[in-house]
């Protein structure tokens, strides 16, 4: 096995991610994970095999094992590396990746990632580890194996849109600058990520209000509008009517 297909339409939901150490004990490894995807970014020399492919291990390779798929390690003595293990969601967005490859000048960035999910919150974690899965990919969106950071953007605010969110944050989860994302999205969208953010909890807040029965309060706090005054006056300049009102005439 060389490549494997993976789906990215939708954000992956994180079962585990660490720093595993072996080697330490015994030279070889052999398991499965039932269900599972196993990511891994290496920081030592040995060798993987599955499905009758040996593939050789390095610091800064990285290699993706489809779940349920038996893996052999060989070690040459202690080896660390990072671990996440994945579910991915069935569905579109399908991608090609090779099994093992060198990270080479995104090593550092997917260090950071890699390392940034394992104290995030779950979405955040997931957001991370999206976009390292889109870098590995090699027909992302964005062409030339790079994640589109546009999407993986947008998909970081609708997992976050109940808390403070910042341009520099998503920036951060996107793997960009300030800058560049905010060109990417204006280049996209014909908007700013601020306003896109802004827009995406007015949208969400009158879905909210018009399909469920959900207090006021409580949709405020979704939308990460808390202060009640300032969601009143959200829903009045971006809907046209008070909250209360929305729902009571089911506005559309």
């Amino acid at each position: 096995m060389r490549q494997v297909v993976l789906p990215l339409g939708e954000a992956p939901v994180v079962a585990d991610a660490g720093v595993a150490v072996h080697g330490t004990t015994v030279l070889e490894d052999v398991f499965r994970l039932p269900g599972l995807w196993q990511l891994h970014l290496y920081g030592y020399e040995g060798v993987l095999e599955l499905g009758g492919t040996r593939h050789r291990i390095a610091p800064g390779h990285v290699s993706l094992v489809p779940p349920g798929t038996e893996v052999r390690f060989r070690y040459r003595g202690r080896s660390e590396h990072l671990y996440a293990h994945l579910r991915l969601p069935a569905g579109d967005g399908h991608r090609v990746a090779p099994v093992m490859q060198d990270a080479g000048p995104n090593r550092t960035v997917i260090d950071r990632l890699m390392r940034g999910a394992l104290a995030a919150a779950p979405p955040r974690a997931a957001a991370h580890l999206w976009t390292v899965l889109w870098q590995l990919t090699d027909a992302a969106p964005a062409g030339r194996g790079r994640p589109d950071p546009v999407a993986v953007a947008a998909a970081h605010i609708e997992a976050n849109l109940a808390g403070p969110l910042s341009v520099a944050e998503v920036a951060e989860v996107a793997g960009v600058s300030h800058n560049h994302l905010t060109r990417l999205f204006r280049a996209r969208t014909g908007t700013t990520v601020v306003a896109y953010l802004r827009r995406r909890r007015v949208e969400r807040a009158h879905h909210l209000l018009t399909a469920s029965t959900l207090s006021v309060t409580a949709v405020a706090a979704a939308v990460g509008i808390p202060d009640l005054q300032a969601f009143n006056k959200v829903c009045r300049r971006e809907l046209g009517a008070s909250p209360q009102a929305i729902r009571g005439a089911q506005l559309c």
